[in-house]
């Protein structure tokens, strides 16, 4: 385990709030930084109105009077341990920054300035990370009244250096975001994102609304993510409510989970191959995916999963029939994954086409924090269901799959490779069901206690953070989706190609708009 980085806790395990450390300003700096060179990664970072609370209303979701304190928690993990850290420091209108020493904070600390007025002094990027309405200004930023069509983009100068802007509104069907690109000729020297138009106030939604209505809105964080935003919510206030689920419950979470990943994954690889206009691939999968959003929707009547997961199991059964049933299909699903697979990997144009476009480096993604499909097409192994094991995937391991060139035909590959693997988890899985139990009912949920939540999503690490008062009730909701962590590695990756790569390199990462913005 990486010493010194708090109070010591496992994904999932709700530990008293009281016994959190709290540091002083400098040590925590120096704690979290220390432990993130030694191994140590950032999962969460956020800030707690401690003193001096105000509800302002805004949209921005700001929850402390900057004239009050605001209590910074950090949630580190060590992969190799399967331990997390959770460490916090008190903050009055401003701290010293860690992401000049820890570049995967950056994004962290932008968010922290917006919801809670507290200044990270000496951030070198210091912007808006969502977009607010005009008249209501985010809280962290000093530089006079806000304007938002004034966002402060970087700009390349020189000759025959020229600028190109892309949405937020785009062609097609597609959730809102701006893209600026500073080009020479067809070359791109550096894309900035500007995102936020989804921002929709979910954290605030969760620690406010009853248990029904607070399932809806977890189902709605990232609308093709449901089973893992779900997963996450429900693991949480089980932890909280000391409530255990039956092995049977867990075990048909586990096969959601996996049809997800499954149909998202046969859907990307549809989308690139028709980014390449390589139709035959294109359609095969697309049908493909239908597969598998068919049977999530024979198991819970959404073909997206929604009403599935609940507190304490699941609001749908899987009986012996119908698993059987599922288990024959799934069989001949893997067989026509196998054929079209070959179709698209075994074609030299389409290999021509993959090949050294987007490349994110291994350095960059333990540099950046980038996690899921996106880090292991770099050849570095995350995977919440492997290194922070949880529900069934304490009993049932899938081996995490890797590539090394970290370009578009890696993360290609690393969704083939998450593919085959999740369809032999299914096949065992329904094979071996084990019998059903009667779900517990959730209890009330233990006063001043504090959980983190993890879930490998199909785009990897999803996480919530929660913490209850002195009632029990949820004092304070964090969510975070893969998403927030891998935009950067989009624009990382659009540096040195060419422009006509962009809708490529996009689909390679498909990222959520609104799990990013909330």
């Amino acid at each position: 385990m990486i010493p010194g980085i708090g109070l010591l806790t496992h994904n999932r395990w709700a530990v008293p709030w009281d016994e959190v450390p709290i540091a002083a300003a400098a040590d925590f700096r120096a704690t979290v930084i220390a432990a993130v060179r030694a191994g140590a990664r950032l999962v969460l970072f956020f800030g707690v109105p401690e003193t001096g609370g105000l509800d302002t209303g805004r949209p921005d979701d700001s929850r402390s009077d900057a004239r009050g304190q605001t209590r910074i928690v950090a949630v580190l993990a060590d992969d190799a341990s399967g331990r997390l850290g959770v460490l916090s420091m008190l903050a009055g209108e401003s701290y010293p920054a860690l992401t000049p020493d820890c570049p995967e904070a950056h994004g962290f600390e932008r968010e922290i300035a917006e919801q809670c007025g507290v200044v990270p002094d000496g951030h070198p990027w210091l912007k808006p990370l969502r977009r607010h309405p005009p008249d209501h200004p985010p809280l962290g930023f000093r530089a006079g009244p806000y304007d938002r069509d004034a966002y402060p983009f970087a700009r390349v100068d020189g000759a025959q250096v020229h600028e190109v802007a892309v949405g937020p509104v785009h062609a097609g069907i597609i959730e809102p975001g701006h893209f600026r690109f500073q080009a020479h000729g067809e070359q791109v020297l550096f894309l900035e994102i500007m995102l936020g138009y989804q921002h929709r106030g979910v954290e605030r939604l969760l620690e406010q609304l009853p248990l029904e209505r607070a399932l809806a809105v977890a189902e709605s964080i990232a609308g093709d993510s449901v089973i893992a935003h779900t997963e996450s919510f429900c693991g949480a206030l089980e932890a909280l409510g000391r409530l255990q689920k039956g092995v049977h419950a867990q075990t048909v979470r586990g096969i959601a989970l996996e049809l997800e990943r499954s149909a998202n994954h046969l859907g990307d690889l549809g989308a690139l191959a028709g980014d390449i206009a390589f139709a035959p691939a294109a359609a095969y999968c697309g049908r493909l995916r239908g597969e598998c959003l068919n049977l999530l929707l024979e198991l819970s009547g959404n073909r997206f999963g929604r009403g599935l997961i609940r507190p304490g199991g699941t609001g749908f059964d899987l009986p012996p029939d119908m698993a059987a049933a599922f288990r024959d299909r799934l069989e001949r699903l893997s067989r026509d994954v196998e054929d079209v697979a070959e179709l698209l990997f075994e074609n030299e144009s389409v290999r021509a086409r993959f090949e050294g476009v987007g490349v994110i480096s291994r350095a960059d993604c333990i540099e950046l924090g980038f996690v899921g499909p996106t880090a292991r097409a770099a050849d570095l192994t995350r995977d919440v269901r492997h290194d922070h094991p949880y529900g069934v995937f304490r009993f049932a391991q899938i081996p995490p799959a890797t590539a090394w060139a970290g370009d578009v035909a890696a993360r290609a590959q690393v969704r083939r490779l998450e593919l085959r693997r999740s369809l032999e988890f299914l096949a065992e899985q329904l094979r071996h069901l084990p019998a059903n139990q009667p779900p517990a009912p959730c209890g009330a949920l233990q006063p001043n206690e504090f959980v983190v939540a993890m879930t490998e999503g199909w785009r990897g690490e999803v996480a919530h953070a929660v913490l209850t008062d002195g009632a029990g009730h949820i004092r304070r909701y964090k969510v975070k989706d893969p998403s927030f962590h891998n935009w950067p590695a989009l624009a990382l990756a659009m540096q040195g190609n060419q422009i006509s790569d962009f809708p490529l390199c996009n689909k390679s990462f498909n990222l959520s708009y609104a799990g990013h913005d909330l």
